[in-house]
């Protein structure tokens, strides 16, 4: 299980980091969740994928499933939500004031047109 998950995470990269280096704002946007996803699955992936119990005191101490790795992605999840939520707002906005979501354009080089 953990080859496929590699091979989905390293996927999730490079599909990400083909996107980041575009030049549409979308697309960047787009890369950046693709890329916090794929940052998700491999903590997740480190943590170790095995099945067993709640990690409760005096109950069968030794089968039990790590939490650490499932709060820090948790925690990541909703990092990653707010700063989406952000770029896709400046990007509305920068979309409104300029008319162009092209990184060139909005760079002020205008020979590429």
């Amino acid at each position: 299980m953990e080859i496929l998950m590699a091979i989905v995470i390293g996927i999730l990269f490079t599909t990400a980091t083909y996107l980041m280096l575009s030049k549409s704002i979308l697309r960047i946007i787009v890369g950046t969740g693709l890329l916090s996803h794929g940052a998700h699955l491999l903590i997740l992936t480190m943590g170790g994928l095995k099945r067993g119990a709640v990690p409760l005191l005096g109950e069968h101490a030794e089968a039990y499933v790590d939490p650490l790795p499932q709060a820090l992605i948790l925690t990541a999840i909703v990092i990653s939500f707010g700063v989406t939520s952000l770029f896709l707002v400046l990007a509305y906005r920068t979309y409104q004031e300029l008319g162009t979501d092209n990184m060139d354009h909005l760079r002020g080089n205008e020979a590429n047109e």
